[in-house]
This record gives structure tokens, sequence and C-alpha cells, in this order.
């Protein structure tokens, strides 16, 4: 997979891309990842990739020449647009970022990231380069650097051989519930005791009582999720037990 992130702030990426799991699947080859600063592709001398806005109001916009001519550089020109090549703006406005897009992208042979800054980007550049626009959640952030990082962890742990699957099989929003709780050594931890149902070598009775514990903990903390989680039909008795329960 070829993952191009285009940047003002491309030094932003040099700690996160060179570490942990994003870097072994650099250094694997399943994943290459370019990051292009997209003021090399603004076209006066001076390298200006932002403007005062038409019809007033505060801050800067970014324009569109540099951000159409780096797709373009990478994509080929003319550009036409291609779904199954995605080429994202990172934006407030655009749909939220979870585990089945992560899971979407992660399927594709290329992304581009657009990184958004100042007021945003030129409404051309959602109207006619973008395939989509991507939100990482509804707060502010000084740009679309830190939500590119976190895209491309979630993106990149999905590609085949990265990961072994049963690792990942389980992790909470996989199957749209949260994971169920974790332990290890020691046993006791300060009066802290293991459930005893982890350390009976009953792997039948621990898998019943995991898939317990991950729907109460997706009732009690996120139940918005139930709304649409893929629940097998043991988990549906689990949480319809526990809903009866929760009402008496």
């Amino acid at each position: 997979m070829r993952i191009d992130i285009l940047s003002l702030f491309p030094e932003m990426f040099d700690g996160p891309f060179a570490s942990s799991i994003i870097k072994r699947a650099v250094d694997k080859g399943l994943v290459n990842i370019y990051v292009n600063n997209f003021r090399n592709y603004a076209p006066d001398r001076h390298k200006v990739v932002d403007d005062y806005p038409y019809g007033g109001g505060a801050g800067m916009v970014l324009k569109p020449e540099p951000i159409f001519a780096a797709v373009e550089d990478l994509r080929g020109s003319p550009y036409v647009k291609n779904p199954q090549k995605p080429v994202i703006l990172l934006s407030p406005q655009g749909r939220l970022f979870d585990q089945n897009i992560a899971r979407e992208l992660a399927s594709r042979e290329s992304l581009i990231l657009i990184c958004g800054h100042y007021e945003g980007a030129d409404e051309r550049v959602s109207q006619h380069l973008a395939t989509d626009e991507i939100s990482i959640g509804d707060y502010v952030l000084s740009g679309g650097e830190p939500a590119a990082i976190v895209m491309v962890d979630a993106i990149v742990r999905l590609i085949p051989g990265v990961i072994d699957c049963l690792s990942t099989a389980d992790d909470s929003f996989s199957r749209g519930i949260l994971e169920y709780p974790q332990y290890t050594r020691p046993a006791n931890f300060r009066g802290c005791q293991v459930p005893d149902i982890l350390l009976s070598g009953n792997h039948g009775e621990i898998e019943k009582w995991r898939r317990i514990q991950a729907v109460k903990r997706t009732l009690e903390r996120r139940p918005d999720l139930l709304d649409s989680a893929s629940l097998t039909a043991e988990e549906q008795k689990i949480l319809a037990r526990l809903e009866y329960f929760n009402h008496l």
C-alpha cells in the first residue's frame, strides 16, 4: 500500500512514523509512506499557499493551485477522481472516522491525505479534487497533521501481515463493541485479584466470561455502539439479560 500525505509541516510526522507498528510495516515493505510539502507546488517564486477569503472574514484560506498541482503530480494530470484511489481532505466537515472507515481504506492500494490548515482549503478542493472528506472528531485542531497520524496508525495496523490477525480481532470497535478486560501477572497486585475464571484453564468458560464482559462494558460505557454492533446470537441474549436486570 502507498500513502501520500500533503502537508505544510512534514516534520510533524518524523517521530510517529519512525517507531512502533508503522515503522515495522514500512521495514517489511507492506506500506510506503511519503510526506509531501505542497508548498513546493506553489506557482509563484515566494511559494505562497494561502490568501484572504473572498467576501472578507478572519483568517487565511489555502489556495487551490498548489494542492491540485501536488495531487496531479502524484496521480497524473489531468486528474480524474477515482474512488478506488482515494484523495481525502481532512476536514471538520467530513464524515466521522471510525473502525469501519479504517477497514475500508486499508483495502485500497493507495491513499492521498490532504492536511488542511488555517481556515481550511478553498472549496474547489473539496468539490473537484477530493473523493472524500474525513474528520477524526468534533473538536478543533491547528491543522490536519494530527488527524493524518491517527488515521495512518488505524489503517496501517489493519493491512494484512502488519499485525497478527488474532491480535486485532477482539480490539475495541472491531465488531462495534468494546474489548473485554485484560489482565497479566501478578495474579494479585496490592490486594487486587485477577478474576478466578481467567486462572482456571477452562478456555470455554473464559471465552464465555469475555463475551459477557465485552457486552457489559459496552452497555455501561458506550451504549450508543450497541445500535449498530454486529452481535452474535449469544451476545444478543447476554445484552437482553443485562438490560433486564438493569431495569429491575
